[in-house]
C-alpha cells in the first residue's frame, strides 16, 4: 500500500512537491546576494499576516502572502538605502512580525495548535483551497525565476556592472525580494515560519557543490527541493513525526552526505 494512498498525504505532498521547488528557485538568488537569513525574517511578518487570516476569518495563506510581500519590498528598501538606522527598523519588521502574530491568533481565540501550526508548518491540515493557492503561487514564482534567471544573478553577481549594463537593477532587486516573500507565505503551510529560510538556503547549498554553473545549480536545486520535500514527508508519515521539521532534517543530511563524499573525492585526488 503507498505511504500517500489517502487523500489528505495526497494534498500534503502536493504541497510538498510545490514548496521544495519554488523555495530553491528563489533561494539561489538570496544565497547569491548572501541574505541567507531573508527568508527568516519575512517569515516573521508572513506569521503576522496568517494571524490576520484567523482573526478576520479570511484564507491565511493570502494573507500572509500579502503580508510577506509587503514586508518584503520594505526589507529591500531598506537595504538599498544603506544606513545604520536601517538595521534598527529591520529589527523591528522582524520581531514586530512575530509580536504582531502573536497578538492576532490570542485576540482571535485560535488553538495553541494553530499558532503552532503556523511557525512549524502543518502540511497535513493543508485544504483543497489553500493547495490551489499554494500551486498558483509556486508556478507563479518557479516561471518568474525561470525566465529572468540570468538578468537576476547579473544583478545578485554585481550590482554597478548590471547598472552599467542597463539592467533594471532596482526593479530586479524588489522582484527578488516579493518572491521570496511570496515563497514565504507558500512555504508557511509546509515547514512553518521559523523553518522556511532552510528549505530556501540547502538545497542550493547542495546543488552548488555538485555542479559547476549556474544553470545547473538552478535546475539541480529545484530537483533536490523536491527530493527532500517529498523523502522528508514520507519519513515523518512513517516516523509519525512533525513534518516541517523532518523536511529540514532530511535536507540538512543531504547536504551533510554531499559534503562528506566531496571531501572523500578530494582526498583521493591528492
Amino acid at each position: 500500500m503507498s505511504i500517500f494512498a489517502a487523500s489528505y498525504l495526497q494534498r500534503a505532498a502536493l504541497a510538498s512537491a510545490l514548496v521544495g521547488l519554488a523555495a530553491p528557485a528563489v533561494g539561489i538568488f538570496v544565497v547569491q546576494r548572501r541574505l541567507s537569513l531573508l527568508g527568516d525574517g519575512i517569515g516573521h511578518v508572513a506569521f503576522a499576516g496568517a494571524a490576520v487570516g484567523v482573526l478576520t476569518g479570511a484564507a491565511p495563506v493570502a494573507t500572509a502572502a500579502v503580508a510577506a510581500v509587503g514586508g518584503g519590498v520594505a526589507i529591500e528598501w531598506l537595504r538599498a538605502r544603506g544606513r545604520a538606522e536601517s538595521d534598527v527598523a529591520l529589527a523591528v519588521i522582524f520581531y514586530g512580525g512575530i509580536a504582531a502574530g502573536v497578538l492576532f491568533t490570542s485576540l482571535a481565540h485560535a488553538p495553541a495548535t494553530s499558532l503552532i501550526g503556523f511557525l512549524f508548518g502543518s502540511v497535513l491540515t493543508v485544504s483543497g483551497g489553500e493547495l490551489v493557492t499554494i500551486a498558483l503561487l509556486a508556478a507563479a514564482i518557479v516561471l518568474t525565476m525561470s525566465v529572468l534567471r540570468n538578468a537576476l544573478f547579473g544583478v545578485c553577481y554585481d550590482e554597478e556592472l548590471a547598472r552599467v549594463s542597463g539592467l533594471p537593477v532596482r526593479v530586479l532587486n524588489f522582484l527578488i525580494a516579493g518572491s521570496a516573500a511570496a515563497t514565504v507565505a507558500v512555504a508557511m503551510r509546509v515547514v512553518g515560519a521559523l523553518l522556511i529560510a532552510a528549505l530556501m538556503v540547502l538545497p542550493v547549498a547542495s546543488a552548488q557543490r555538485l555542479t559547476r554553473s549556474f544553470r545547473g545549480t538552478f535546475f539541480v536545486s529545484l530537483a533536490l527541493g523536491v527530493a527532500v520535500s517529498i523523502a522528508g514527508l514520507a519519513i515523518s508519515v512513517v516516523l509519525d513525526a512533525a513534518p516541517g521539521a523532518t523536511i529540514v532534517v532530511t535536507a540538512i543530511a543531504l547536504l551533510l552526505v554531499v559534503v562528506v563524499v566531496e571531501q572523500l573525492k578530494l582526498r583521493r585526488a591528492h
